[in-house]
């Protein structure tokens, strides 16, 4: 009876953990069926009405997906935007690479009624059906790489030798991902199989929506499999679903073959070799023949089940000390080797800014130079060269490197690679052709082009940036120069954040950091980080209100207004009119037209966001709530602390990719020597 007992819990354990190794991973508001043949997701961008011209405009678009003929070679793909402004719907409807034209219509068809019955009045969802994805939102979606929301589906059944079915699997996935991230602007599709030597088959597929270019396709779908082994490991197989990518695979075929290609993974495949137990006695008596079997059941169990605790010992052990361990950012031993694969040769970058010349220069900061570049492969780049005298040196070179590595969202500026040699550091961005938002709203050559529509659009990118930074990615991120100048914006007028020089990495039950030093630019400073050098993703929030309020007004935050005998600076005066209900005299005049509702919100989450107090600030969380209901309430905002004034006055006036550019020069020095200090200053706090 005792033996049997511990039968029972030897087999027991693995049986548990089985269980709760196949739940699924989601990141974002995701519900599967049962079966998770279908998951979809009805995320933010607040509702539309039943009748509305967004909802016809979205019926209309959808359903066109599901209307194609068999002579069109793009039926598996689309990307369509139907209506404008408030109106305007953008979708991506995307079937598995191997389907036909009938199947991929059918799986279009069904996921769009699906959707819209799940989603039912959202303005912004995403559905996965096995075969097919359907996705639509408000926002700009096209050639833009999303992270969330994401499932992470793994296979009930484990592998018959999960070791060296991994051994199988990962060069298999890494050759399909090749293959499908090469794929052409119609299709980026790979699929294929390798045999796991006297076990299963591996079948899998790496699909990307054809607008993404190879590279973030490529960056996608390894973004894909670095999770893998924390979800499902050892499993058969596995889902893994993004909105701009998917990979897949199983011990079985899940495709048509003819969409197959073999590969001959030559890895060498260990055996399973369970403990073998001791040759049995010489034949006694009946009684010692069994009380001999009952201990070799006994060793045999012990033996397995010890080989299976030893192995997921040995197993964890392994892929801890294999993990790469990002430290705090503001250790000066910050290993370059976590974005090895980004390091480029200076040579070629020399030669594709034409050797750093004038005419490819594009912007000039405290810390270095901006030029523009073109590489081999034709694509067109911004290089960041830090100056030898900068004030940056290695620990914030390596902060801004190791943090953009792991970054990945579309209002986030992309890095692309860096160049770190004895004489020089650069770092190698996506070029941004349409300069900083410091240009569009205080150059009178760039500030016509601003409507309402254009700058509520801004703003909602800089609050889904943010959100990102604080909230939604693998690493809480105090930006910590939030500003204009940091904001750049793309050829279709979207929001990118740049210059994370300055940035802090947060433990994601982090709420404070400290600092003696302070770093920043003035007026966009919190009052308790500027004073005491304590900072938070409140800290960040008074930043984004500060940037909120100029772009409402069209005026800098250093500058001065007359409020009868009562000069104000920007934050106070925007109050006082908000207090008084004179809002118009705080609205730039060029807003001549957008909704007048919408302004009006906007001042008051500016002015909430500017609050002395920390904790009366919203965190970006709320902003998005409240950005996208028009019937929650807010609350009354106290008069924000006042503006602090030095004798040293910001430069915002330049173009080009912002990196930590914008200057404070200081009138004495610049009397006395051409040196131009950085706005990222150190002062010693009070």
């Amino acid at each position: 009876m005792g033996s049997s007992r511990w039968l029972l819990l030897f087999f027991f354990v693995p049986i548990t953990l089985h269980q709760l190794d196949a739940q699924p991973i989601i990141k974002g508001d995701v519900t599967c069926t049962s079966a998770a043949e279908v998951c979809w997701s009805c995320a933010g961008n607040g509702s539309y009405t039943n009748g509305s011209i967004y909802q016809q405009n979205l019926i209309s678009l959808l359903s066109s997906f599901s209307n194609n003929s068999q002579d069109q070679a793009n039926y598996a793909f689309h990307n369509s935007s139907l209506g404008q402004g408030s109106n305007k719907v953008n979708a991506i409807a995307l079937c598995r690479g191997d389907l036909g034209v009938e199947d991929c219509n059918t799986c279009l068809s069904d996921s769009t009624q699906n959707l819209l019955q799940s989603c039912t009045d959202k303005r912004e969802a995403i559905l996965w059906a096995e075969p097919c994805m359907v996705r639509y939102s408000p926002d700009l979606i096209f050639g833009i790489e999303d992270e969330n929301p994401y499932v992470y589906l793994p296979s009930p059944n484990s592998a018959i030798n999960p070791e060296a079915f991994k051994l199988v699997l990962d060069p298999l996935l890494e050759i399909l991902i090749e293959r499908a991230s090469s794929g052409d602007s119609l299709k980026k599709y790979a699929a294929g199989h390798a045999v796991v030597k006297g076990y299963e088959t591996i079948y899998a597929h790496a699909h990307c929506t054809p607008d993404l270019d190879n590279v973030i396709c490529s960056d996608c779908l390894k973004n894909c499999t670095s999770a893998l082994p924390s979800c499902c490991s050892g499993k058969s197989g596995a889902r893994v679903l993004k909105p701009s990518c998917n990979i897949r695979f199983e011990y079985g075929l899940f495709y048509r073959s003819a969409a197959d290609s073999e590969v001959n993974i030559s890895a060498a495949a260990p055996p399973v070799t369970p403990s073998t137990p001791p040759p049995p006695p010489p034949p006694r008596k009946q009684e010692e023949k069994s009380t001999t079997k009952k201990i070799t059941i006994i060793i045999i169990v012990v033996g397995v089940a010890s080989v299976i605790i030893l192995g997921g010992i040995g197993t964890c052990i392994i892929l801890r000390v294999s993990k790469p361990r990002v430290k705090r950012v503001d250790d000066t031993s910050v290993e370059i080797s976590l974005v090895e694969s980004l390091q480029n040769d200076f040579l070629d970058i020399r030669t594709a800014t034409d050797d750093f010349s004038e005419e490819n220069k594009i912007g000039q900061g405290g810390f270095g130079a901006v030029y523009k570049g073109r590489l081999h492969n034709g694509q067109c780049v911004a290089v960041k060269r830090l100056s030898k005298s900068s004030q940056q040196g290695d620990r914030e070179f390596k902060n801004e490197v190791v943090l953009l590595a792991q970054l990945q969202h579309r209002n986030l500026v992309r890095l692309l690679g860096f160049c770190l040699t004895q004489e020089e550091r650069l770092l190698i961005y996506e070029y941004i052709p349409n300069k900083s938002l410091d240009h569009f709203i205080f150059e009178p050559t760039g500030h016509g082009h601003l409507d309402w529509e254009t700058r509520y659009k801004i703003i909602g990118g800089i609050v889904r940036g943010l959100l990102y930074l604080h909230e939604d990615s693998r690493l809480r991120i105090i930006h910590r120069d939030l500003k204009t100048g940091n904001i750049l914006l793309d050829e279709d007028m979207n929001a990118k954040i740049s210059d994370f020089g300055m940035a802090r990495l947060f433990n994601m039950d982090q709420t404070q950091g400290d600092t003696k030093t302070i770093v920043g630019t003035y007026g966009y400073m919190a009052p308790e980080y500027a004073s005491h050098g304590h900072f938070s993703v409140k800290s960040d929030v008074f930043s984004f209100g500060v940037l909120l309020l100029e772009i409402i007004t069209g005026k800098k935050i250093g500058g001065s207004f007359r409020n009868g005998e009562v000069e104000d600076d920007l934050l106070s005066y925007a109050w006082r009119n908000w207090r008084d209900d004179t809002i118009a005299n705080i609205i730039d005049p060029l807003l001549t037209t957008g909704s007048k509702y919408e302004i009006i919100r906007c001042i008051h989450i500016g002015l909430l966001c500017v609050q002395e107090n920390l904790n009366d600030r919203p965190t970006m969380a709320s902003v998005v709530t409240i950005l996208n209901s028009h019937s929650l309430a807010l609350s009354v905002p106290t008069r924000p602390p006042c503006y602090w004034h030095h004798d040293t006055g910001s430069d915002t006036s330049e173009s080009g990719l912002k990196l930590t550019e914008t200057s404070v020069k200081s009138e004495k020095s610049e009397s006395v020597s051409r040196n131009v200090i950085s706005d990222i200053t150190v002062l010693e706090p009070r």
